[in-house]
C-alpha cells in the first residue's frame, strides 16, 4: 500500500507507519482469550471497539490527552478500513499494564484467595467473586509479548521501574479514568468491574491515553441489575468467550498447551450481540 509501512501486528490490531511519522492503527475482528488469538473472528468487532474508544476519548478529554489525530483514512488505505482505523500519534509507550479494579474477580480473585491481597494491596477478609471493593485500587502488571503471560506487579515494583514520581502519576491517571468510566457506565446500567489502559509519553514526557479505552476487550462489563456477588457474573465482555472455552462443551483443556478450538456460530453471534449491546447502552447510539 502506497505510503503505508506495516510495523506490527498485535493480537487484535495492526500498526502502520505514515509519511511524516504518525501511525495508522487498524482494529481487526479477531478476538483473544487466555493469550491465544482465536481462529473465529467476531464480525464488526474492530469497528465497534474503535467507535466505542473514540466516544470514551471524548468523555475523558479533560482528564488527559489522547493519541487520536484523525479518523479519516489516509491515501492508500483500503476503503474497508473505514470505521476501524484511526491516525494516531507516535508515542513512547509505558511498559506497564495499568489496571484499576473496583470489583474483585478473575486473576485478582485468585490472588486474593491465596494472599488476601491483589498486587500487594491488602483487602478486607470475606470478599467473594464479584464483591465491590471499599475503593478502586491500582493493580498493575507486566506488559508481556504475544503468547506470554502478564504477571502482577506491586506498586513498589512500578516505582523501581518507572521512578516514584511517574509511578504515582500512572496510578492516579489510571484510577481517574476508571472512576470517570465506572460512573458514566453505572448511569447507563453497566458496572465496570475493572479496566486496563495503555499510556504513552510525548517527547516532553506528557502522559497520553492510547490504544483502546473502556471497551469490552480491555474491561469487564456487567449488567448492574444482574450483579450478585458470590457467583460468576453475567457479562458484556469477552468473559462470555472465556466461559465457553473452559466449559465441557468446548472440549478444550487449557493446560494442554494446544490452541483453543474455533467458536461455534452461535457463540460468535451471541458474542457480537454482546459487543453491540454494550456499545449502544454506553453511547446511546445505534450501531449500524
Amino acid at each position: 500500500m502506497d505510503g503505508l509501512t506495516h510495523l506490527h501486528s498485535g493480537k487484535v490490531r495492526d500498526l502502520y507507519g505514515l509519511p511524516g511519522g504518525d501511525l495508522l492503527m487498524v482494529a481487526r475482528d479477531t478476538i483473544s482469550a487466555y493469550d491465544y488469538v482465536l481462529d473465529s473472528p467476531i464480525p464488526d468487532k474492530g469497528r465497534i471497539l474503535t467507535q466505542l474508544s473514540l466516544w470514551w476519548f471524548e468523555q475523558l478529554a479533560d482528564l488527559l490527552p489522547n493519541h487520536v489525530i484523525s479518523t479519516d483514512l489516509p491515501p492508500g488505505a483500503p476503503a474497508g478500513w473505514a470505521g476501524r482505523a484511526i491516525v494516531v500519534e507516535r508515542l513512547d509507550m509505558v511498559k506497564v499494564e495499568c489496571v484499576a479494579r473496583g470489583h474483585l474477580t478473575g486473576g485478582g480473585l485468585k490472588e486474593y484467595r491465596e494472599h488476601g491481597s491483589v498486587s500487594g494491596v491488602g483487602l478486607p477478609a470475606g470478599l467473594q467473586d464479584g464483591s465491590a471493593l471499599p475503593e478502586p485500587i491500582f493493580t498493575p502488571s507486566t506488559k508481556a509479548d504475544v503468547g506470554e503471560h502478564d504477571e502482577p506487579m506491586t506498586y513498589a515494583e512500578v516505582e523501581v521501574q518507572e521512578g516514584p514520581e511517574q509511578a504515582a502519576r500512572l496510578r492516579d491517571v489510571t484510577l481517574a479514568v476508571y472512576r470517570r468510566g465506572a460512573g458514566l457506565a453505572r448511569d447507563r446500567g453497566i458496572i465496570v468491574a475493572d479496566t486496563k489502559i495503555e499510556l504513552g509519553r510525548r517527547a516532553g514526557g506528557e502522559l497520553v491515553l492510547a490504544d483502546e479505552v473502556l471497551t469490552p476487550d480491555s474491561s469487564r462489563f456487567w449488567p448492574a441489575d444482574q450483579w450478585e456477588p458470590g457467583r460468576v457474573q453475567t457479562s458484556y465482555d469477552k468473559q462470555f468467550v472465556r466461559d465457553w472455552l473452559t466449559s465441557p462443551e468446548s472440549g478444550w483443556d487449557r493446560a494442554s498447551g494446544e490452541a483453543p478450538p474455533p467458536l461455534p456460530e452461535e457463540i460468535v453471534d451471541r458474542t457480537r450481540a454482546k459487543y453491540v449491546e454494550a456499545y449502544e447502552r454506553l453511547t446511546g447510539r445505534t450501531f449500524t
